[in-house]
């Protein structure tokens, strides 16, 4: 199965090399690109596009409303989004998690791991980069905006879902998840689902925001291994 990657970005050179590096793994293929935030929503409804790699930072529309716009696009519920930011100047991450995109990245990741990102995302699991989550996390969560997602909070999970959920936002898998607490990766993965059922999450990246900002995780502590 061939992943349709749509690349947003206003740096035609990077945009480029990008092209080229998804271009090389035969499970995927550029479907389009883009060089502002409104082009990027354009082409993904017009591109059939399964994912976007978006920047930013780029004129006419940033990232983070272009990721809202898709997002919120019931005609795109499919499509995820992969952040890419240089991290030292963007500060926006985690109000891009909360327009709703699937994870991120930051720009000097290696080649392997950007491809192996998106094939991640595509595949529906969240993608946090390391390094900087557990950091962008406390500064920015602090004082969170209102977010749809979080608005029943945890309360309405069982105890066990509270677990889980508790350990999707420290970053474990579905497997990790399933030996933390003695259970099998297909019954972990059935409670991740569920609990996105009841919290009306898109997506674990979601999880991780309704997680911190209803409290069960507190800002200090690590979200995954660094």
């Amino acid at each position: 199965m061939t992943i349709r990657v749509l690349l947003a970005d206003d740096q035609t050179l990077v945009r480029e090399a990008f092209a080229m590096l998804v271009e090389s793994a035969p499970d995927m293929a550029v479907v389009g690109q883009a060089g502002s935030g409104r082009q990027a929503v354009e082409l993904a409804r017009s591109a059939r596009a399964d994912l976007v790699v978006m920047d930013l930072r780029m004129p006419d529309l940033d990232g983070i409303e272009a990721t809202r716009l898709i997002a919120a696009d019931e005609d795109l519920a499919g499509v995820r989004v992969l952040v890419l930011t240089t991290y030292d100047t963007d500060e926006n991450i985690v109000e891009a998690l909360r327009a709703g995109a699937s994870g991120f990245l930051v720009k000097d990741t290696r080649p392997a791991d950007l491809l192996e990102g998106i094939r991640t995302v595509a595949a529906g699991e969240a993608l946090l980069s390391p390094g900087p989550t557990a950091r962008l996390i406390e500064r920015f969560l602090r004082s969170p905006a209102p977010t749809p997602v979080a608005a029943g909070g945890p309360g309405c999970l069982s105890d066990r879902e509270r677990e889980v959920l508790t350990l999707v936002a420290r970053g474990l898998t579905n497997t990790e998840i399933g030996e933390t607490l003695g259970l099998s990766p297909l019954t972990a993965k059935t409670h991740v689902s569920r609990i996105m059922g009841k919290l009306g999450a898109r997506d674990r990246a979601q999880l991780v925001i309704v997680a911190y900002e209803s409290g069960l995780v507190t800002p200090g502590g690590k979200l995954v291994d660094e």
